[in-house]
């Protein structure tokens, strides 16, 4: 009995350590290691059997969020509209969620966060409300990488709104190195000048996955000397952080932004919300973008002056989407629940503030993982001889996103995402709003297949779908 129990204990021990070393596979050989076999358990679209590898587009909604958004039914009111109970409680719960919302990106508080239908909306919103800053000779610096809303929206204002007021305004456009992926940051500084208003750049690019480093582009455009009407040196510095938020701790005063814009639906909320940071010092000289019911101060309304509401409501006209407001906010705790606590409710529907330190710790997580998928995916596009993956080749320098084409032509995008389909991998195929990067590569058409994963993801379905590509292509 006494050689069996060492027996057992040693069997024990092996079955143990193989089980470690199954979780490191997985990115969850630590304590503080991502449980995914229980947060895949409350996505309805992967326990359907999908490879749901599309998440650069938009991620997957938890049946939690599906659940509240039945709940919230049965007290559904308008918000700042009734004396009703149930006016009361929507009405406290979405203005919690833009507290929540503050403390997820470090905002200094909720009236720095506006939330529009999404961040094209966003984007545009700072466009229309600087607009009667610009001042003719005026430039506006973006880059080649940019997703078409924070290219054509500044395009628009430069070449089709100010010249009808007789206001010259350039839009200049950065390069970026093409081997590499990475901006082009002599060329950023040789188009940056006196008369750049404001510097427009991605943090993470949903093309060619490459994080920008924001602190030098910003230090570029904060060096230009414009003199801003509020008597500020230095262009206005306005970042695209779409795919980067859903990936990485983000702390808004720290980077020092003047406008920040991302979307919820990119990090498993659902469609219909995007978030605009700016400084409150800007929001309150800055006009609106949107006039109307709810922006106006309560009785401020004369044939002689118009009052406008106190911030962040000065910039929310009309009524807002209500319950998207309230699931996005819920959302980001869901997502710390899933991260740190196993998806055991801790966050999820409880207190509105969030501890800072638990936010950096948990999309720390969530970055550290999924470098591990990234450098995966790149060990398997290594093998690949028939295709050309554009972007970094330091998981450190990108997001888990991956876009390419057929080497030799033979296979389109568009044919490449429709045989992936049929092994049941999901895809994009096309221009992914970046159209500029694309004809700069001189694609045609101008396309690529993108995948794009998630902390959901695991490292076996990377490995299979990128091995299927290479069925694919090679073939060709």
């Amino acid at each position: 009995m006494f050689f069996f129990g060492y027996i057992y204990k040693f069997f024990f021990i092996l079955n143990l350590m193989s089980l470690n070393r199954i979780k490191n596979y997985l990115g969850l050989s630590k304590k503080e290691a991502i449980n995914l076999n229980r947060i895949r358990s409350f996505f309805p679209a992967i326990s359907s059997g999908r490879i749901v590898s599309n998440n650069g587009a938009s991620t997957q909604v938890p049946e939690q969020l599906l659940a509240l958004s039945k709940d919230l039914s049965k007290i559904y009111d308008n918000v700042h509209r009734g004396q009703s109970d149930s006016s009361k409680k929507m009405t406290l719960l979405f203005e919690n969620s833009y507290q929540t919302i503050a403390d997820f990106i470090g905002a200094s508080s909720k009236e720095e966060v506006i939330l529009y239908r999404n961040a094209t909306e966003a984007i545009n919103s700072v466009m229309y409300s600087l607009m009667t800053e610009f001042k003719d000779g005026d430039n506006v610096v973006t880059t080649m990488m940019e997703h078409n809303s924070n290219y054509v929206t500044w395009y628009g204002l430069c070449n089709e709104i100010l010249p009808k007021f007789g206001i010259k305004v350039e839009c200049r456009v950065v390069n970026f190195n093409k081997e590499t992926g990475e901006l082009d940051l002599e060329h950023l500084k040789s188009l940056v000048d006196k008369r750049t208003k404001i510097v427009c750049c991605t943090a993470a690019s949903n093309f060619l996955g490459t994080k920008n480093p924001l602190e030098k582009v910003r230090k570029i455009a904060k060096s230009s000397g414009y003199i801003q009407p509020n008597k500020e040196k230095g262009s206005y510095f306005l970042v695209d952080g779409c795919q980067f938020v859903p990936h990485s701790f983000v702390d808004v005063k720290k980077m020092k932004v003047d406008f920040f814009v991302w979307s919820f639906h990119k990090m498993l909320a659902p469609f219909g919300v995007g978030g605009l940071y700016a400084r409150k010092e800007l929001l309150e000289k800055m006009r609106p973008f949107l006039y109307g019911g709810d922006m106006i101060a309560d009785g401020q309304v004369t044939l002689k002056k118009v009052g406008y509401n106190k911030l962040p409501w000065k910039f929310t006209a009309g009524t807002p989407n209500i319950i998207g407001t309230i699931l996005s906010a819920e959302a980001i705790k869901l997502l710390l629940d899933f991260v740190l606590n196993e998806g055991k409710k801790k966050y999820f529907l409880g207190n509105p503030r969030l501890d800072r330190e638990v936010v950096k710790k948990a999309m720390t997580r969530i970055e550290e993982y999924e470098q591990k998928l990234a450098k995966i995916a790149l060990e398997e596009f290594e093998k690949i001889n028939s295709v050309i993956l554009f972007g970094p080749k330091d998981v450190k320098k990108r997001t888990p996103l991956f876009a390419f084409v057929s080497k030799d032509g033979k296979l389109s995008p568009f044919k490449i995402a429709e045989e992936l389909n049929k092994f049941k991998v999901e895809s994009r195929a096309g221009c992914h709003c970046a159209t500029l990067a694309h004809y700069y590569y001189e694609l045609n058409p101008p396309a690529s297949c993108r995948l794009s994963f998630y902390f959901y993801n695991t490292p076996e379905e990377v490995r299979k779908t990128i091995r299927i590509v290479k069925k694919i292509c090679d073939k060709s």
